[in-house]
């Protein structure tokens, strides 16, 4: 039987995937042990491609569950992803979006989040999230946080007090004001399937890695359900 190769999660040049697959076989040989699964060290691997920090080999935290329900969620087709920022929507790759009919959705910019954060004397992460929640956006959904602790405290609320069930939350928030304490938070759901970073460590690049690499585990479901 013909080995099946990823193609659309992919880098779209012969010289692009020959760097990035010798960047991986780098990671490989010097990360070290590891006690991750095999399918959850390509997502690691991918974060550390992303910011050459082999502490996310440890800093990494899963869910039970979290990768079977995020390469589902993507092979489902015309899943939401809600991030807290623009820039995460900005960095996922378009191409490998529209493979799996996937939408980008942010609502941190909108003029009714921005008056509703400064009437309520919240963030706009804070009523970004409810917002997201009013459109029903975040159940079922990928919810990526990369930048905003306040997102991620309240969409542990939302999922605790009004029952919402993300497919995923990819819980990475970066900083120095609750940002470790919103990721402990999110460890503590046993709801809804999560991957999370311990510590201050974080922000949108990883995100977006994580996303990719769930885009990539799907891709090769997807030919296996084919071959």
């Amino acid at each position: 039987m013909t080995t099946q190769f990823n193609t659309a999660t992919e880098q779209l040049t012969a010289a692009g995937r020959a760097i990035e697959h010798e960047s991986f076989a780098v990671i490989d040989a010097e990360a070290g042990p590891h006690g991750y699964t095999a399918e959850q060290w390509p997502l690691v691997r991918r974060m550390i491609h992303a910011n050459a920090d082999f502490e996310f080999n440890g800093l990494t935290a899963f869910h039970p569950d979290a990768m079977t329900a995020g390469f589902q969620a993507v092979l489902k087709g015309n899943t939401p992803i809600v991030a807290d920022v623009e820039m995460i929507c900005v960095g996922l790759s378009k191409p490998r979006l529209k493979h799996f009919g996937l939408t980008t959705h942010h609502y941190i910019s909108d003029e009714d989040v921005i008056e509703q954060a400064k009437a309520e004397d919240t963030t706009r992460a804070v009523q970004a999230m409810r917002k997201a929640h009013r459109e029903g956006k975040l159940d079922g959904a990928i919810v990526g946080i990369g930048n905003a602790p306040t997102a991620l405290i309240e969409l542990v609320r939302l999922i605790r007090e009004e029952g919402v069930r993300p497919a995923l939350v990819v819980a990475m928030p970066v900083g120095f004001v609750s940002a470790a304490e919103s990721k402990d938070l999110m460890m503590t759901v046993n709801e809804v399937p999560w991957v999370a970073i311990k510590g201050r460590k974080g922000g949108s690049t990883l995100v977006v890695a994580a996303i990719h690499a769930m885009l990539s585990l799907a891709e090769a479901a997807q030919k296996k359900q084919v071959a």
